[in-house]
């Protein structure tokens, strides 16, 4: 395995003589006004160009400028020939092609798989200007338009699909995306990294063939790299007794119930390789057990017919992300491998002050004109002051991009940026829209100790309760937006990321701070559901930590003198949700008077955990075994999905019909009436030209007034009482994310940040 080296430590190109471009050309003009006969390295995107540190290609093409590259953009191409790649002549080392900020799919598509007519990404926020899977068809246009220039995939889009993977717009497993696009190489994660380690020997004139051992990377290979040693997936998960089958190639590759051949001989993969002592005072170090040890996977064929093998892998797969500890991952597709080489490792706080410090002009390119480009315009304000999430929510991307390693800017470079938004960005009020990232209050938050960090392979240091290792002093957060509110000019600094509200209860003054000070009328915080059975499958902490930091807003608010309100955001359909869960939750926002807008569906997004258990209706994030014989109830099809979400606007009259016939069927109908202890009302014959509920108002209603011993009703017949604290954490499980994502209009994008599913 190449070893990494500091961002900023490789020799500069040839070309840095050539300086600065003050955006990167999109034109063969462009070039020509800066001296170019041709670029080095062209990127394709399917987002519109923002030379913003928000924007992913923006960052990936001033990291590579400033490594002496010459690098081009061709954002949002017609696809329809291989005529507009070839716009900026031929690359003299890659194209780089990526689908933007958003996976084409849950950009083009609603949860509902319904075609979207607008596009956050895109000047003028007009639909259609990318193609279904955009990594997929650019890189054929690009091997059509040169066929010898190689092509690197990355962002979003490939690096959920870097292994087989349930497709929910096809509703079947798919190979990994680097067979379907033909591309020379796929760099998952965060690029910076493995990208530039990638170009420099590609500068250095090394075949793009022989380049196979980037971390980050994954590549096509026939066989295992030289030298390293694999073991069966079966072998460190064991899984029950699964129906073998029938191996389609007549040979012997990873059975159903077999174990490796290491297993077999009595060789323990876990524990390090004994060498015989040397006759020198001091012995060289012992290799790790996971250093140049790969996991083999159950082949493409084989998870594509059977569900639980597929539930297996990906199981295996989040194992493997930890960079301190992971092992690579090949899964054979038909005569050929995938080859997935460990995790690059996180960011320094150095690396990051450098990538965000970058000339980026923050604002699109002048092509656009005066066509607002609505990502934009709502993160102009904006912030990233991290990268990464430790939470783990199993429906969330996150993770799975950009790790669980928080990788924090130093607070020099955050209060410069804020300096520069006051000063160049056009129309300024002196309001900073956010502080953030992935989560409002990781900011420096990372394990206390670097041993547990380096060999951990929990999904999330937060579930089901806070690792004692995670440190969860927030301070340097309380201290940055202190410092960030005191800078002269800026009248206001708000925290639009979502709140993390389990750790934030660990921290007060934490609260205290962020309420008083933060927080502009609304607060958006995420519980996602009141019910165990769901709220165990997405990783997430129970009511007792809403219940909590409720408290604690309510008091703050009270103290500063202001009137604020908390907006939960919940998530129908997701799997482990039965339709009385459903009517619990409606039950819950009812006596609360909640009544919500904009609701989202369980999106099942590539290599989630959560679209593991859609897809196999199983418990996968326990070992799959005799003794895990859990069936997940999963909805499926649009009857059912649609059902718990009008259960979820209970107050909406267009649901009402649909509402009663399942309360019917469930011997729930004491739940149709008009008393205040009703979910729906008993049908009329003009409820459909009924106005909503007191006139329309959105679902942003006041709850701080109810009373705290108060019982609520659930339609199981069962009390739910209050969460007793005692200064304790809640003894539920515990792991937050920010706000569900509804339509994905401009929520916050950054620098590989994944969407939600």
């Amino acid at each position: 395995m190449a070893p990494e080296r500091d961002l900023f430590s490789y020799p500069k190109y040839w070309a840095e003589c050539y300086g600065t471009a003050p955006f990167l050309p999109m034109s063969r003009a462009e070039m020509d006004k800066l001296g170019w006969d041709s670029c080095d390295i062209i990127l394709v995107v399917g987002d519109a160009y923002v030379d913003h540190p928000s924007f992913g290609m923006a960052v990936v093409g001033r990291m590579l400028e400033a490594q002496g590259y010459r690098v081009g953009i061709i954002a949002q191409p017609d696809w329809h020939s291989k005529a507009d790649f070839m716009r900026l002549g031929k690359p003299n080392l890659f194209y780089g092609v990526s689908a933007g900020n958003m996976d084409s799919m849950i950009n083009r598509y609603t949860a509902d798989k319904k075609l979207r007519h607008d596009d956050a990404y895109t000047a003028g926020d007009i639909g259609g200007k990318r193609p279904d899977r955009a990594v997929i068809v650019y890189t054929q246009r690009c091997k059509e338009a040169y066929s010898d220039v190689p092509v690197i995939i990355g962002g979003i889009e490939a690096s959920l699909r870097r292994i087989a993977h349930y497709d929910y717009w096809s509703e079947k497993v798919r190979r990994s995306v680097i067979f379907d696009a033909k591309a020379d190489i796929l760099i998952y994660g965060n690029a910076e990294r493995p990208l530039i380690e990638v170009a420099y020997r590609l500068a250095s004139g090394i075949p793009v063939a022989d380049i196979q051992d980037v971390r980050g990377t994954a590549v096509i290979r026939k066989e295992p790299l030289p030298g390293w040693r694999g073991v069966d997936s079966t072998a460190i998960d064991k899984i029950g007794k699964i129906d073998p089958i029938p191996n389609p190639y007549g040979a012997d590759d990873v059975g159903c119930s077999s174990y490796s051949e290491f297993a077999k001989a009595g060789i323990d993969l876990s524990k390090p390789v004994e060498e015989e002592a040397k006759p020198i005072m001091v012995q060289a170090p012992r290799q790790k057990p996971w250093e140049l040890t790969y996991v083999k996977l159950p082949a493409f064929e084989q998870v594509s017919v059977n569900k639980p093998l597929y539930a297996h892998a990906s199981r295996i797969l989040h194992q493997e992300t930890n960079p301190g500890c992971a092992r690579a991952i090949m899964q054979r597709h038909g005569d050929r491998h995938i080859w997935v080489n460990p995790a690059a490792f996180p960011l320094s706080t150095e690396e990051m002050d450098l990538v965000f410090g970058l000339p980026y002009q923050r604002i699109p390119h002048p092509v656009y004109g005066k066509a607002k480009i609505p990502a934009y315009e709502m993160i102009k304000t904006s912030v990233n002051i991290m990268r990464g999430c430790f939470g783990g929510c199993s429906f969330c991307s996150i993770t799975e991009h950009e790790g669980r390693i928080i990788q924090s800017r130093s607070k020099e470079s955050i209060m410069q940026e804020i300096k520069d938004i006051r000063d160049k960005v056009p129309g300024f009020t002196g309001v900073i829209s956010d502080l953030g990232g992935p989560t409002a209050n990781m900011y420096r938050l990372n394990c206390k100790n670097p041993k547990a960090e380096q060999t951990c392979r929990r999904p999330s240091c937060v579930y089901p309760t806070i690792c004692e290792h995670m440190d969860t002093d927030q301070s340097p957060t309380v201290e940055l937006y202190r410092e960030a509110r005191n800078i002269e000019g800026i009248k206001k600094v708000l925290i639009a990321s979502g709140v993390r509200y389990d750790l934030a209860v660990e921290d007060p003054n934490y609260v205290k701070e962020l309420v008083q000070h933060h927080v502009g009328g609304y607060l958006k915080i995420a519980p996602e559901h009141t019910e165990e059975g769901p709220l165990s499958k997405m990783m997430k902490p129970g009511m007792g930590a809403y219940d909590k930091f409720k408290e604690m807003f309510d008091r703050f608010s009270k103290e500063a003198g202001k009137e604020q309100y908390l907006i939960p955001y919940f998530i129908a359909s997701h799997p482990g949700t039965t339709d009385m869960d459903m009517v619990n939750l409606a039950l819950w926002l009812k006596e609360r008077d909640f009544r919500l807008d904009q609701v989202q569906n369980f999106y099942p997004s590539p290599m989630a955990n959560a679209t593991t258990i859609y897809h196999t209706e199983m418990n996968s994030l326990k070992n799959i075994n005799k003794a895990n014989k859990e069936a997940v109830p999963v909805p499926k099809g649009e009857r059912q999905r649609r059902l718990h979400k009008a259960i979820l606007r209970y107050h909406d009259p267009k649901g009402w019909p649909s509402i009663r016939e399942a309360l019917t069927k469930m011997g729930l109908q004491h739940l149709i009436g008009r008393g205040k202890d009703c979910l729906v009302p008993p049908e009329g014959k003009d409820e459909l030209q009924r106005k909503p509920l007191r006139g329309g108002k959105p679902a942003l209603t006041r709850h701080t007034g109810l009373n705290p011993a108060a019982k609520v009703t659930r339609a199981d017949n069962t009390s739910k009482p209050k969460a007793k604290h005692n200064g304790q954490k809640p003894a539920t499980p515990a792991s937050t994310h920010g706000p569900t994502a509804v339509k994905p209009k401009a929520k916050r994008p950054h620098n590989g940040k994944a969407q939600r599913g």
